[in-house]
């Protein structure tokens, strides 16, 4: 009770005292709440690859072991068509027997718009989706009459199948059936090839996320190798004549810078070089034939790189000149093939790696050895077609990585040929794994065909030879001897692109030039319709009116 009456008196007293001045009020502040940010959840890297992207830029896009989007939308990164990175060339093409040669991209910018025009006219365009795609994206939505969708694989029997469908392609696409089209001269193939003159290419470039180590390109200049085959060169005669009158390096004056811009220049020459070599005759009947020494010059001039061997007049001035001849080779730095101081040296190819291809050069004579000598074991001479040792020979090195060019002397005939018994041997070498067969021998060009992955040329006619014009055994005159090929083969990277045949025209009795268009024309014409590539008969141009002395072939 009395805690009780205590704590009663001391609320009374309290309440009954005066009000005391209330103490201030303190604000505490509540504490400041930790709250956690989500944690984002990051999307992994994911490449889209638009359907602009070539076939081979796209493989190696996806073997960078990067994720791919099934759309842009999910994407991270982006490669499509864009103002900067990978540069991709690409070629206009056609069938290999087309005539035309070059078209301006007026013309052919025309075309894709649905109005063909120039050489184009009558042609349409035909590509694969992913080129139709990255050209529209530069050039606009084309005419649907001018430009078709193909699958790639399927282009190259299409365009054949109907020669007015041509093709624009990448350029790791071309192949020796496909003729490389120049736009506004200039063409991918070419030594002298301006990039930035070009108008056929597209840059491609990743958008978004970190940059991804793709190709800069698929053309690299330095990987382009050319490689220019020749016909006949017997400096005798009218030619030797000629060369005396008017300068030992006036025969090539005319065709001097496109031989000397290949990476390799070759040339049949046919005749022995000898000191004692008589003065030159035009009108000389005798089939024994030499050259003078400093008829080198000549070949030098042009820019020769290699000397085939295998010309039946090699032998007609005896062992002591076909030495000499072969040390002066030696002196000029000038390696030979298919002749030999004896039957092991005559058989030995020539091996060389250019702006990474390895070329082989291997060749042969043909003809009955009983009508032509050959080199034996101690005698030097051209090498005998002993074709069991050839194939042999093909076969291991192509097992190196090497291309074989392998070219021939064999039988002549004044016709488009094949002649007597060549298609059994060029074939049986392209058989045995040969890049490119060649005719050295013929006085009149021969046709062309492809076997499996090979280029066959049975003939490219003269390029050093005085034969104006040639009497046929029944007196006919034919001035067909004049016209030459040049065949200049393209290689790139250690793959095998295909031929430009190069014209020219005899003059002079000495001097090869280029033909004129309409020369040229009529000339192609002609061969591909005789080589079986068209059905359509050539074109015809009347050949000039000439009034010659016959010249006998060697």
């Amino acid at each position: 009770m009395k805690k009780i009456f205590l704590f009663v008196c001391i609320f009374a007293i309290s309440a009954c005292s005066a009000p005391a001045t209330p103490a201030p009020t303190q604000i505490v502040e509540p504490p400041t709440p930790t709250i956690s940010a989500p944690t984002p959840t990051l999307q992994p890297a994911a490449l889209w690859i638009a359907p602009t992207v070539p076939a081979t830029l796209r493989q190696a896009a996806e073997g960078l072991g990067i994720s791919l989007a099934p759309d842009s939308q999910s994407a991270t990164q982006i490669l499509d068509v864009a103002d900067s990175g990978s540069t991709w060339v690409y070629a206009l093409v056609a069938p290999f027997p087309t005539v035309t040669d070059d078209v301006t991209f007026a013309d052919l910018l025309s075309t894709w718009k649905g109005a063909p025009s120039g050489p184009l006219s009558g042609h349409s365009l035909q590509m694969a989706e992913s080129t139709l795609r990255a050209l529209t994206a530069i050039w606009g939505e084309p005419a649907s009459s001018a430009v078709r969708s193909v699958p790639s694989e399927q282009l190259l029997t299409d365009s054949w199948a109907d020669m007015n469908q041509w093709a624009i392609i990448p350029f790791e696409e071309i192949q020796p059936k496909w003729k490389v089209i120049g736009v506004d001269e200039q063409s991918p193939i070419h030594k002298a090839f301006d990039l930035d003159a070009y108008k056929l290419k597209v840059n491609f470039g990743v958008s978004g996320g970190e940059e991804l180590s793709l190709p800069k390109a698929n053309y690299d200049p330095s990987k382009l190798t050319t490689v220019i085959l020749t016909g006949v060169t017997a400096l005798v005669r009218a030619t030797a004549t000629t060369m005396e009158m008017k300068g030992v390096t006036y025969p090539g004056e005319l065709i001097r810078a496109t031989l000397r811009e290949a990476d390799i220049t070759h040339v049949s020459n046919e005749v022995s070089f000898d000191p004692t070599c008589p003065y030159p005759n035009p009108n000389y009947r005798n089939f024994i034939l030499c050259s003078a020494p400093k008829y080198m010059d000549l070949l030098l001039d042009v820019g020769t790189d290699i000397v085939e061997l295998t010309g039946d007049h090699f032998a007609d001035r005896g062992t002591q000149a076909m030495l000499d001849t072969l040390e002066l080779y030696k002196q000029n730095n000038l390696p030979y093939y298919g002749g030999g101081a004896n039957e092991t040296e005559a058989r030995q190819p020539i091996l060389m790696e250019v702006n990474g291809t390895k070329l082989a050069f291997m060749g042969c004579n043909g003809k009955r050895p009983e009508k032509y000598p050959k080199a034996n074991a101690t005698t030097p001479g051209a090498a005998n077609c002993d074709y069991p040792f050839f194939e042999k020979q093909i076969q291991a090195i192509k097992a190196q990585g090497y291309l074989v060019i392998f070219t021939f002397q064999h039988e002549e005939c004044y016709s488009y040929g094949p002649c007597w018994r060549h298609e059994e041997g060029f074939r049986a070498v392209a058989d045995a794994g040969a890049t490119v067969v060649s005719g050295s021998q013929a006085h009149f060009p021969h046709i062309m065909e492809f076997r499996g992955d090979a280029f066959i040329h049975y003939g490219l006619g003269n390029l050093f030879f005085d034969q104006m014009d040639y009497i046929l055994p029944d007196g006919k005159v034919i001035t067909d001897t004049r016209r030459e090929f040049m065949d200049r083969h393209v290689f790139y990277d250690g793959k095998y692109l295909g031929v430009e045949l190069l014209t020219s025209m005899l003059e002079d009795y000495a001097r090869p030039r280029p033909m004129t268009q309409a020369e040229r024309a009529a000339f192609l014409s002609d061969y591909f319709f005789h080589s079986g590539f068209i059905p359509q008969p050539p074109i015809i141009t009347p050949q000039p009116t000439l009034t010659l002395t016959p010249i006998a072939e060697p």
